[in-house]
């Protein structure tokens, strides 16, 4: 059926991005890089008291940014609270790019990068990682010297893993004066490598973080930028007044308070890193080293019969086959030691 008003020619380009809505929540989803213990009990109890007031009124950020801006050692006039890493991501491209202005991507990654560039009718530029997942120096800095308006750049990568260094990130900033470089540090507390200390040096730096991994917060979706204030100034002008609800914003105070709940999902995390590349070794399973909460493995052509086969014994792994032209890679969420253990067991019965 035709519709009744034409579609935009920019909507009608994209490709559907169709993540699984229903199903997860009674298996063990090591999918979506999720906090595999939860979120802190300070976060249920901050969640528990929220009164009837405050859910029926409009909500109140200003307080809330103001500690995040302390808990991220950077100035209230440098930071937004974002309905998600998402919405962070929208805010640059609605901020920042014209239609047919050319957006830098190095791939695979993560979707929304060209999702949100794609909507906004921009052309993308893509750089590949190689079969040994190394990062394309060279088409990068051909393609810096393009000036794209925006080069998206998440670090550690998903679902490749790799990180760059400090020494990388600032030979790409340098190449990039003429550009808006989005640092996206989604997996920081896992890589230890961030660059909000730049942020007055480099003005063309916007980074991003998520409450989402190590806060456990997925579920209410809450997301920051941070950036040289003019930057800022220009993208609150983009953004709705109310991007963040209520419960989202007692989470977070009660998350930033328990340094221990964080640091305890990372201490996990990265147990269960040392133990899945064990288990996989033994298996004979070619896999990455990476820097985030989450491993990329190569399983070949039995990938999609084994990610079948595991989810009908309850556990959720990513099949990312499409990402590398079919040759058979999946990405595997790190999950606490016990549920690492239970997924090398199930790999182990099938192989």
């Amino acid at each position: 059926m035709k519709p009744p008003v034409p579609i935009r020619a920019a909507v009608q380009k994209m490709r559907a991005y169709n993540p699984p809505l229903e199903g997860r929540t009674t298996k063990l989803r090591l999918d979506f890089n999720e906090n595999p213990i939860g979120c802190s009990p300070a976060v249920r109890r901050a969640l528990a008291k929220l009164s009837s007031a405050s859910i029926s009124a409009y909500p109140e950020q200003e307080t809330v940014r103001r500690k995040a801006a302390k808990h991220f050692g950077v100035k209230p006039s440098e930071l937004l609270l974002t309905n998600g890493t998402d919405e962070a991501l929208s805010l640059v491209v609605n901020t920042f790019v014209e239609p047919r202005d050319r957006v830098l991507l190095v791939e695979p990654t993560y979707a929304m990068y060209r999702f949100y560039s794609e909507l906004a009718g921009a052309q993308m530029v893509s750089a590949r990682y190689d079969a040994a997942m190394m990062f394309p120096w060279k088409n990068v800095s051909v393609a810096l010297k393009s000036k794209p308006r925006v080069f998206f750049l998440p670090n550690p990568n998903s679902p490749t893993g790799n990180l760059l260094t400090p020494l990388d990130l600032r030979r790409i900033l340098n190449a990039a004066q003429k550009t808006i470089v989005v640092i996206d540090e989604a997996y920081f507390e896992f890589s230890g490598v961030t660059v909000i200390p730049w942020i007055n040096r480099h003005k063309n730096l916007i980074v991003t973080r998520t409450f989402s991994k190590t806060a456990g917060l997925a579920g209410l979706r809450l997301g920051c930028i941070v950036t040289h204030q003019e930057l800022a100034a220009a993208m609150r002008k983009a953004q709705s007044p109310y991007p963040v609800n209520a419960a989202a914003l007692a989470a977070a105070e009660a998350a930033m308070r328990d340094r221990k709940f964080i640091a305890r999902t990372v201490r996990e995390v990265r147990r269960s890193n040392k133990d899945l590349q064990r288990g996989l070794t033994s298996l004979a399973i070619q896999y990455f080293p990476s820097a985030g909460n989450f491993v990329l493995a190569k399983f070949g052509p039995r990938a999609k019969e084994i990610v079948a086969a595991l989810n009908r014994k309850g556990i959720l792994v990513r099949d990312r086959s499409g990402d590398f032209a079919g040759e058979g890679y999946v990405r595997i969420t790190l999950g606490t030691p016990p549920q690492t253990q239970r997924l090398l067991k199930e790999l182990k019965d099938l192989l």
